[in-house]
């Protein structure tokens, strides 16, 4: 939904550094704009679990009252656009939505200068900056958190292997930049054809990577429905030692749980949101709803949690407002909105052990000083 998308809408600077409007009385009006009509399958789904979040969310609030006025974008940019003005005429304090990155960009323009700002819901940090959010979970805050773990234990000699994509050369670069300061180092990275050519072809290429340079880890940045089956069993049958090598993803691994049972995935590591905090969330969500969220829902949950926590604390929902947080409780564990506009969530490491998931380091609870 995120970085797959187009990355030609207009990019601005940071959120500014204006207070935003001021609520009146403690109490928020908030525009939600999601894909209620969308032709596109699943959509009318995420909508609901989205907006069911959000009203959880505000129902559990205290201290500021959330008025939530939904507008169907019907996943098109152009009606994202258009109900976001016509939000912004009826006196929204703050957007939350649209579900993509496209749309988001196009309510960005679209509301610019009325100094309320987008909380979207996409993972594309390319979106983020002006007076748009992206609460997604990002590959940039999921390589921070592998790679700084990584470190830690000693494995600080990582070779990157990436499909020659967009999503891939995302991950890439968000590898990079977690290794700097960390006290880790890349020490290649392998770009690989997507495909199932290119994959058994880059094999022999990630092989002479890892021995030339004494490497003691490897990132693959593929998720199970792309290349990563197939790394997890051509690397072990080349010769690919996985006690001495660690391997480390950037995808949830335990999605299908399948994915578990690769012989070649034992003993690696990724990243998870707070499984604690989201196993409550799931249960409060199923609770007052009759079934559990679709996995996109939690966003719709994050974005009220910022905005009512926010007003009331300050009276107040602009960047400055919402980037100041030293976190908010989120369905997923604790979460911060960082004045670039993207986010750093908190994040537990987990490892493939007997097929099943272990959790080896648990999510903080706390992530320090405010948004940086």
């Amino acid at each position: 939904m995120g970085v797959t998308a187009a990355l030609s809408a207009c990019q601005v600077a940071g959120p500014g550094t204006g207070a935003g409007p001021s609520v009146s009385g403690q109490t928020v009006q908030v525009a939600m704009l999601l894909p209620v009509s969308s032709s596109q399958g699943g959509d009318a789904t995420i909508a609901r679990s989205l907006e069911n979040s959000a009203r959880l969310a505000a129902a559990e609030l205290t201290g500021v009252t959330i008025e939530i006025t939904v507008y169907d974008t019907a996943g098109q940019s152009a009606q994202a656009a258009s109900v976001a003005r016509e939000a912004v005429q009826a006196g929204a304090d703050i957007i939350i939505g649209p579900l993509r990155s496209d749309s988001a960009a196009a309510v960005s323009v679209a509301v610019a200068g009325s100094n309320v700002n987008v909380l979207s819901f996409s993972n594309n940090t390319e979106i983020a900056g002006g007076n748009v959010f992206v609460l997604g979970h990002t590959f940039q805050n999921t390589a921070a958190r592998v790679v700084s773990y990584a470190a830690a234990q000693g494995r600080n000699r990582i070779v990157i292997a990436h499909a020659q994509n967009l999503a891939g050369e995302v991950a890439r670069d968000a590898v990079l930049r977690a290794a700097q300061g960390s006290g880790a180092t890349v020490v290649a990275s392998v770009p690989y054809e997507f495909s199932q050519n290119g994959v058994i072809n880059a094999v022999p290429q990630i092989m002479s990577a890892v021995r030339g340079n004494a490497a003691n880890s490897l990132m693959l940045t593929s998720d199970s429905a792309g290349a990563l089956p197939f790394f997890a069993q051509l690397l072990p049958e080349n010769g690919l030692d996985i006690e001495a090598v660690r391997i480390m993803g950037l995808t949830r691994w335990d999605t299908p749980p399948q994915t578990l049972e690769l012989s070649g995935l034992q003993g690696s590591w990724f990243a998870v949101p707070d499984p604690q905090a989201a196993a409550a969330f799931n249960a409060r969500y199923e609770a007052a709803y009759g079934t559990p969220p679709h996995i996109l829902g939690a966003l719709g949950y994050d974005a009220i949690r910022a905005v009512g926590e926010t007003a009331a604390a300050t009276g107040r929902v602009g960047a400055a407002d919402l980037t100041a947080s030293a976190g908010f409780q989120g369905a997923n564990g604790v979460f911060r909105l960082l004045t670039d506009g993207t986010n750093q969530r908190a994040m537990a490491i987990a490892q493939v052990t007997q097929n099943q998931v272990a959790m080896i380091d648990p999510a903080p609870r706390l992530l320090g000083g405010p948004g940086l």
